[in-house]
């Protein structure tokens, strides 16, 4: 069975940061201009202008992707020191207050500030966004119908975000907390075809929620303009190894559903409301807690369902080539995610500027 179809692009946001304070720190858009001479349009600014968003061109495997994530990474980072600051890569800031961060001067901005304002402004977060490439829409929304039901269990993996404006939360994933003020956000729900999934935004532009699809903020969408469903639902991962780990597991998801298909054979499918449980409780206890196994009706610990996710892929991995990549899960499960390895800094030294240096020295761990 032919898997070529099943591209990849990687989008990561990144802390631009003061490097003796540690403070987010605005980089006047310095960086992207710097970078569009290296790396074109691979790099963005975005809202906050203590924010770096970067974009993978698309790649044909997971090998092209690591490479590609690796030299932005690598890339930022260097122009950032030359710069006079130092990255990092987390769901939020340890300490840092919304409140003192500038907005970037760009009308797309200022339109979504006017509108939403402090639900905006403290919008102050980093994710991790995986397109996987499909053969047409059709088959992008079988298969985003699908995968929902995996989204809380990729994203316990990801877990990278348990404080916020000097605050131990709670959370191992607090990203999500501050997200969940905007409209359109969270597990989507289930459509029954495109022309379905295009009518209801075209009721949305037709009635001024929206002006464009981009404005649907979903943790998982197919694409408005490419060919592609796109997961959104991540933290930004703290190293290379992660982010590349969790990509191919996007992917491997995927094609397992797609080769299901082609089998006339189909995963079920469950409500929104009941996806809603199991991502809430990922967003709380991360890797620590259980999950629910909806067709068990019962409590399973997170571990062992992720354990049951890799079982479930595994028959795909080696077409993919993603064998070795899909292997580093297994270290997450054993070592903690970046939200445990933040919270064991702070338990150990009980200061948050200590968890900040942490997380900018993870940055660049495992590129050449």
């Amino acid at each position: 069975m032919n898997f070529s179809q099943f591209t990849l692009g990687v989008e990561e946001e990144y802390m631009v940061m003061d490097p003796e304070t540690l403070e987010l720190k605005s980089h006047e858009q310095k960086i992207v201009e710097q970078a569009h001479l290296m790396l074109k349009d691979k790099v963005k600014a975005e809202m906050h202008q203590a924010v770096v968003e970067v974009g993978t061109h698309i790649c044909k495997n997971i090998q092209e992707a690591r490479e590609d994530v690796g030299l932005l990474r690598k890339s930022i980072s260097m122009i950032a020191r030359d710069l006079g600051f130092v990255i990092g890569a987390s769901g939020t800031h340890p300490f840092s207050r919304w409140e003192a961060q500038l907005i970037t001067d760009h009308p797309r901005y200022f339109e979504i500030v006017n509108e939403m304002q402090d639900a905006a402004r403290s919008n102050l977060i980093f994710g991790l966004h995986v397109h996987v490439g499909m053969e047409n829409r059709d088959m992008a929304l079988h298969i985003a119908n699908s995968s929902r039901y995996f989204l809380p269990h990729v994203f316990a993996l990801s877990t990278n975000s348990p404080f916020w404006e000097g605050r131990n939360t709670g959370f191992k994933s607090f990203r999500t907390k501050v997200f969940d003020k905007f409209p359109r956000t969270g597990i989507p729900d289930y459509f029954e075809t495109i022309e379905e999934y295009d009518r209801y935004i075209k009721l949305l532009v037709k009635t001024n929620c929206i002006d464009n699809a981009k404005k649907v903020w979903w943790d998982l969408r197919v694409h408005p303009f490419f060919n592609t469903v796109e997961f959104r639902i991540c933290d930004v991962l703290m190293t290379l190894d992660e982010t590349i780990a969790i990509t191919a597991l996007f992917q491997a998801i995927c094609v397992k559903l797609y080769k299901l298909r082609m089998q006339n054979l189909n995963f079920i499918i469950y409500k929104r409301q009941l996806v809603n449980e199991n991502k809430w409780r990922a967003s709380r206890y991360g890797l620590d807690g259980n999950m629910i196994d909806f067709g068990k009706e019962c409590e399973v610990n997170t571990r062992a369902l992720i354990y049951e996710l890799l079982d479930f892929i595994d028959d795909v991995t080696d077409d993919l080539g993603s064998r070795h990549e899909i292997n580093y899960i297994k270290n997450i499960l054993q070592n903690g995610t970046g939200a445990d390895r933040q919270l064991a800094v702070y338990e150990k030294t009980h200061r948050l500027r200590d968890v900040t240096d942490y997380i900018n020295r993870e940055f660049l761990k495992g590129i050449e």
